[in-house]
């Protein structure tokens, strides 16, 4: 029997870990998980704001745990996990959105302490995170990762080379692991926005003469809101992506197709 549209973007009985989701695009992710009926775990470093989340997913009758992180930490991301699993049990979905926000920095001025830092942040800590919820995964024979990467992991992007170097080491993870894993039913994917108008785009908003460079890149025009990633966020969290592992799904207004 064909199941209905409804049951395959259901989330009801999964459990969904979200990072970086005290504002921006996380926020919107764990916000949409629990409306789809998903036990959502948000962690981030601001523990008022995570707090927030979850009042507004109960307000919304909806089950949410907030878990202080610093994903830079190891133990903070071993630390997750376990509160995570003593709390609910499982880990059904995964979502790598924690990152640190893409400023405009020519390779000449980079150091080898920015360049650690953007690399523990937005690949190592993802790694870690992922390897750990994947062994969970596992045994469960059931999971989808969903990690935040950019479209510039697949384009070049001047002023970005050691965000964009991550995305792109991203991206390959996603791709190597989704082989990995697809014999235990784990399905991993990665989304990859342009330039989102969130908080964590605000360095390069500042810069009014790089953000009009890239719109013009842009073939609608105009810059992405954090919703724009919510349909995409649901369909590889849900089973209508059973059968769709290893993909990067562009969210750019067009960037990549011009």
């Amino acid at each position: 029997m064909e199941k209905s549209i409804h049951s395959i973007f259901s989330l009801e009985g999964k459990v969904a870990l979200v990072t970086g989701a005290s504002k921006g695009l996380g926020k919107v992710i764990a916000l949409a998980y629990a409306e789809a009926g998903a036990k959502v775990v948000v962690s981030a470093r601001s523990e008022d704001l995570l707090d927030d989340v979850v009042s507004e997913i109960k307000s919304k009758g909806g089950e949410g745990l907030a878990v202080k992180c610093d994903v830079s930490k190891d133990q903070d991301l071993f630390d997750l996990v376990k509160t995570a699993m003593d709390h609910f049990n499982r880990i059904d979905i995964l979502v790598n959105n924690a990152g640190i926000s893409p400023y405009v920095k020519y390779a000449v001025d980079v150091t080898r302490e920015m360049w650690e830092k953007i690399f523990n942040v937005n690949m190592m800590a993802p790694f870690i995170l992922t390897r750990e919820v994947g062994k969970i995964m596992i045994k469960q024979n059931y999971g989808r990762i969903i990690n935040m990467a950019s479209a510039g992991g697949l384009v070049g992007m001047a002023g970005q080379v050691a965000y964009a170097s991550m995305k792109g080491a991203l991206i390959q993870m996603t791709r190597s692991l989704a082989i990995e894993w697809a014999k235990d039913n784990i399905t991993v994917n990665a989304l990859a926005p342009s330039i989102l108008a969130t908080d964590l785009t605000a360095g390069v908003m500042k810069s009014e003469q790089y953000s009009k460079a890239l719109l013009q890149r842009v073939p609608m025009g105009t810059f992405g809101k954090a919703g724009d990633v919510v349909g995409a966020a649901l369909f590889f969290a849900s089973e209508g992506s059973a059968y769709t592992t290893g993909m990067v799904l562009p969210i750019d207004g067009g960037l990549l197709a011009s």
